[in-house]
């Protein structure tokens, strides 16, 4: 019987339409995981979601949802209560990235002249990002694979690099510590006593992913694309078992 092969997806950062257009490219028997950022500067964040939880792929959880997962709760009371902008947390909000989010979820809109205005009668919408975002608070920091690597270590999948903080994974004292870092860090130095291959995004790396005899940094920054630079702009996924890369260019 033929192993299914693991792809892991970069970034998508709300960029629906590109990841629809890599997964057409990915055999359809294949094992799905993301690394996180589902969300967030892109404008179709809720069809992303929505796609990955109708198929019940694998995701660890990134920086991205970690703050929307915060984040949710006083913006509904905002829309249900319709109080002052002012007395809510201005990163809850206003922060542009975020606005994408709760655009996609139809909760709010952008007039001509660029001024965001509330939907506070959007109940549908409402319940979506409350369900979505009790989805993402549940999800787990990081993913161990029972996949075949040619290194013979151990795949660990991961929104950031994980390796120097491997060994704190089962400290309880250091949990919440070891949550914060594994989903923000930038760190890219190798700790080869974790003997892990770590599979991870974060930091988008220009033209292609990054691999090494250790890790494979996979976000090509499909959200930043620009036709002047051309440095960024793809969406990438990385098989663990043969480590092909299979790339798809955002698709405006």
């Amino acid at each position: 019987m033929k192993e299914k092969k693991h792809y892991i997806i970069g970034d998508v950062h709300g960029e629906y339409k590109t990841l629809l257009a890599l997964l057409e490219k990915i055999p359809k028997d294949s094992e799905i995981i993301f690394v996180g950022d589902l969300i967030d500067r892109g404008l179709q964040s809720r069809e992303v979601v929505a796609l990955v939880r109708e198929k019940s792929y694998q995701v660890v959880k990134g920086n991205h949802e970690n703050t929307v997962s915060k984040c949710a709760e006083p913006f509904i009371e905002f829309l249900e209560h319709k109080s002052k902008l002012s007395t809510l947390n201005s990163r809850c909000i206003k922060e542009s990235s975020r606005m994408a989010t709760y655009l996609s979820y139809g909760l709010v809109t952008l007039d001509r002249d660029g001024n965001y205005e509330f939907k506070h009668d959007n109940i549908k919408g409402i319940k979506q990002l409350r369900d979505d975002a009790l989805w993402m608070r549940n999800l787990p920091i990081y993913i161990e694979l029972d996949a075949k690597h040619h290194s013979g270590k151990k795949v660990v999948v991961s929104h950031s690099h994980i390796s120097h903080l491997w060994h704190l994974r089962h400290d309880k004292s250091q949990k919440e510590e070891f949550a914060y870092d594994v989903m923000w860090n930038r760190e890219t130095e190798v700790n080869e006593e974790a003997n892990i291959f770590n599979v991870y995004g974060h930091t988008p790396q220009k033209h292609k992913v990054k691999i090494t005899e250790s890790y494979a940094i996979i976000d090509t920054g499909c959200c930043f694309f620009s036709p002047e630079d051309k440095l960024y702009g793809k969406l990438s996924a990385y098989c663990v078992e043969s480590g092909e890369v299979i790339e798809a260019i955002k698709v405006i």
